[in-house]
């Protein structure tokens, strides 16, 4: 480079200025870099502890899923196929049987305690809860052919779960799909796993446990006696299928809720142990998933009978208007067109005479027919 010549000096200082910027530059994106490094590495760390995160939720939750499979394995009792009404999100009947082995001190297969008829049809969001009286007078169907004439509850006695879904199925003129026996142990031990329930009671009584008009927080044991008392209750049986569907409806509330999830162990232990259900897993998790609008728009009600005194036995028997209405209201609910009704049952009230529904005194003169004759009274034997 020649100094004296001024074109030279001036591109060696253009040089080192383009030097310089190039240098800067480098040491700008150099920088940018670093920066854009660092943040690369939060966002790994971000997403890492996301990933634990989802993976300790999948396995929390992957647990209760595999826990509550084995439970429904424990549970059923079927054929072992998963239903197709179920599936293609068709109306639906189950028959909850509460039933009473254990209890009082009872160690046979028992009767059946409750009988609770429950519809649910998706479509139209809508589920009805219907309450069969123990004591009702009903055309007895068994596995082994016809016992004839006697309380609904005797059903289940003499042909387990299938004969008592027989024995309504035939009294409503409406199929039943499933049936869900729950020993009324179960109960108890259910709201204690839910950490009890709260009802309002619609009057003070005593019954094992003093309870006190007003609301009341109840554990398992004053669940199971809220829910069996009958003879103080005014209202009789009918009284007693009120207050069962309060707790059953406070069991449903409580297992819905987020609280309920900490306990679901408690909850999986009582249901593996207590209930029996031709129900697969995947049908429940499919109602689980897919009628839960059902709940929200529930009718309950039951079946009204009339107090009777039959051959010194005291039973309850229902108008052919009321066996009407009923399976009017249960075959809507299932999507079915409405049938007159005929069966045994109406067939023996038509055969009465001097009868009044509207009286309330107990019927002294209920008379019940032999199978085929419409003159002579049934001596108790087929």
């Amino acid at each position: 480079m020649d100094p004296k010549n001024p074109n030279t000096r001036e591109n060696y200082r253009q040089t080192q200025d383009d030097t310089i910027k190039k240098l800067s530059h480098n040491r700008v994106f150099a920088a940018e870099k670093n920066k854009s490094n660092k943040k690369h590495l939060i966002g790994k760390i971000i997403g890492l502890v996301a990933v634990f995160m989802v993976g300790i939720g999948l396995a929390y939750f992957g647990r209760i899923y595999f826990a509550a499979m084995t439970t429904a394995r424990q549970a059923y009792h079927g054929s072992g196929k998963t239903s197709a009404a179920i599936a293609q999100n068709k109306p639906v009947s189950i028959l909850i049987l509460g039933v009473d082995q254990g209890i009082e001190g009872r160690h046979d297969r028992g009767n059946s305690d409750t009988m609770i008829l429950v519809t649910m049809n998706p479509q139209k969001k809508q589920a009805t809860m219907t309450s069969i009286p123990r004591d009702l007078l009903v055309d007895v169907l068994g596995d082994q052919g016809k016992y004839y004439m006697f309380r609904v509850n005797s059903a289940y006695q003499v042909g387990g779960s299938k004969a008592a879904q027989k024995t309504v199925s035939h009294l409503v003129n409406a199929p039943i799909d499933y049936y869900m026996e729950v020993n009324m142990q179960a109960l108890e031990s259910m709201v204690d796993a839910l950490g009890g329930v709260d009802v309002n009671v619609p009057f003070s009584f005593t019954y094992n446990t003093k309870f006190k008009k007003g609301k009341m927080h109840l554990n398992g044991k004053q669940a199971l006696d809220y829910s069996r008392m009958r003879k103080e209750d005014p209202k009789g049986d009918y009284g007693r299928q009120m207050r069962q569907r309060q707790i059953i409806t406070q069991i449903v509330h409580e297992g819905m809720s987020l609280n309920s999830v900490n306990n679901y162990r408690k909850i999986l232990n009582v249901l593996a142990k207590y209930v029996k259900t031709n129900l697969t897993f995947n049908d429940m998790m499919t109602i689980a998933m897919n009628y839960r609008g059902c709940a929200s728009n529930m009718q309950s009600g039951y079946i009204h009978g009339h107090d009777a005194w039959i051959g010194g036995a005291s039973l309850q028997v229902a108008s052919t208007k009321e066996l009407q209405r009923v399976s009017d209201l249960i075959r809507s609910s299932l999507g079915l067109p409405k049938q007159k009704l005929k069966n045994e049952e109406t067939r023996q009230n038509s055969l009465q005479k001097g009868l009044k529904w509207s009286d309330p005194t107990a019927f002294e003169n209920y008379v019940i027919y032999s199978q085929h004759s419409d003159t002579i009274a049934w001596d108790g034997t087929n």
